[in-house]
């Protein structure tokens, strides 16, 4: 398999291929494994690759197929984030002071990755205990942007979204806090899910603020999103937040069809302060999915801007609550800029941990609100394009606001509520830099959410754009 057929290979054409015998495990591994060597000391997509580990699995799985036994990524190469525990791989969150821990057994996700018969190719790379939106790493590299090396991948999963956007495998599992999935995934121009808070076990994944956290896909297409969020979804005894509910066939969701499908345009906040290329792309994205069927129509969540504040009175207290034992013994360990953060949380009262989340209710109750008139939410992943590594403190666009800063301003906000929000590419910039439009939906109905997500993507078509490399 060459290079640019790997580049354009979705997970859902992979396992199509596979169940075929059009192609075989072991070679499409060995290929994403090469690809990995001679791209990964450029790009740090990867903190650990397991090629010997993969290959073994990736011939348990031609076996498997010569003897008639099928499942749905069966023999197909994925990548997990570096919080995810594989039982005998080392587990760093990206941090030093983890650097040696080994766990004994599977996260959930993983078991359910295996139990689908996924080939797991390796660990990646993230922002230091994924608190961050850059993945400038100090311990393991900097996660660069598959468009231009010189710019961030964005975080904290930034090397699950450098990994997927340059075929270094055909989809990966990221973790989301603040828009950890959803803003890599805008600025590497692949699609970013995050689910309802609840759909997705997080036993055996590192914590970094357990209101908040979710788990989910990064992949080339929204299809791809939908078979990985089927697979990993579920009620899990292991963790006490998951919710026992039904876990629908998401990808029977992708009928193409939006007509009279009600997307609401927040009138406030989400559209303030835009790169004016951002906005063009996002309001293109509008106009088309209205040109689809889609009914367009402004509501009201006026508490959005007081999002940043409620995410770190809640975040903050949430991160130190966990490093707290940590800190006490190793934290010369930590990496001074993420120390930092973390330690702020001790400081914080708890009235204001309380505060946080009677404004947290007010948000879900105005989210309810504006959910008995529409069915989706559509709003721009990230203001600006992809900044450059050396720029992120940088203040951009004329104002204060440093480019950092601005990454998660519109990402948080659906942290705070958990309901199910997906970034999928909507256009490039004038450098040719991704654009994502962020679609939220109510809780627990990722189907929806996909569906309109999906019946852009197809119309667009700007998941057939790949990075040259």
């Amino acid at each position: 398999m060459t290079d640019d057929e790997l580049k354009k290979l979705t997970l859902a054409s992979a396992a199509r291929m596979i169940a075929r015998k059009e192609i075989s495990p072991v070679e499409l591994t060995e290929a994403a494994l090469a690809r990995i060597d001679r791209l990964n000391p450029d790009i740090c997509a990867f903190i650990t690759v397991m090629s010997d580990q993969a290959l073994d699995r990736a011939r348990d799985a031609e076996r498997k197929i010569a003897s008639g036994y099928t499942s749905p990524l069966q023999g197909v190469p994925v990548s997990v984030k570096d919080l995810y525990d594989i039982n005998g791989i080392r587990t760093t969150a990206g941090a030093k002071v983890f650097a040696g821990d080994t766990p004994q057994q599977d996260a959930t996700a993983v078991k359910k990755l295996k139990d689908a018969g996924a080939v797991i190719i390796g660990k990646t790379n993230l922002h230091e205990f994924a608190f961050g939106v850059t993945t400038v790493n100090p311990y393991y590299g900097t996660a660069r942007n598959p468009w231009d090396r010189d710019r961030i991948s964005g975080g904290s999963s930034g090397g699950s979204a450098s990994a997927v956007a340059l075929g270094m495998g055909v989809g990966s599992l990221g973790s989301d806090t603040g828009g950890s999935i959803r803003i890599p995934a805008s600025l590497c121009g692949i699609v970013g899910m995050k689910p309802t808070y609840g759909r997705v076990s997080l036993h055996g994944v590192v914590p970094l603020a357990w209101s908040m956290d979710h788990a989910g896909p990064m992949t080339k297409t929204v299809e791809d999103s939908a078979i990985l969020l089927g697979v990993i979804s579920g009620h899990d005894p292991k963790d006490a937040n998951t919710r026992n509910v039904e876990v629908p066939r998401f990808a029977e969701a992708l009928t193409g069809n939006i007509k009279g499908v009600r997307a609401g345009i927040p009138k406030e906040y989400f559209y303030e302060r835009l790169d004016p290329e951002v906005n063009n792309a996002v309001r293109t994205a509008l106009r088309n999915l209205e040109r689809l069927g889609a009914e367009l129509t402004d509501v009201d969540l006026p508490a959005a801007r007081v999002n940043r504040a409620v995410w770190t009175q809640i975040a903050s207290p949430e991160a130190y609550s966990y490093h707290e034992h940590l800190l006490r013994k190793h934290a010369d360990s930590y990496g001074s800029h993420v120390r930092a953060r973390i330690e702020a949380g001790q400081f914080l009262l708890s009235i204001d941990y309380v505060r946080a989340q009677r404004a947290r209710a007010l948000m879900k109750q105005q989210c309810k609100a504006a959910f008995e008139h529409v069915d989706v939410i559509v709003t721009p992943t990230v203001p600006i394009q992809a900044p450059r590594i050396d720029q992120i403190q940088d203040p951009w666009g004329g104002g204060p606001e440093p480019a950092v800063t601005s990454l998660p301003r519109f990402t948080r906000f659906f942290n705070i509520v958990g309901l199910p929000t997906i970034s999928i590419p909507c256009g490039f910039t004038s450098e040719g830099l991704p654009i994502g439009v962020q679609i939220a939906g109510k809780a627990f109905d990722e189907s929806t959410v996909l569906r309109v997500a999906h019946a852009y993507e197809q119309d667009a078509r700007w998941f057939e754009r790949r990075p040259e490399i």
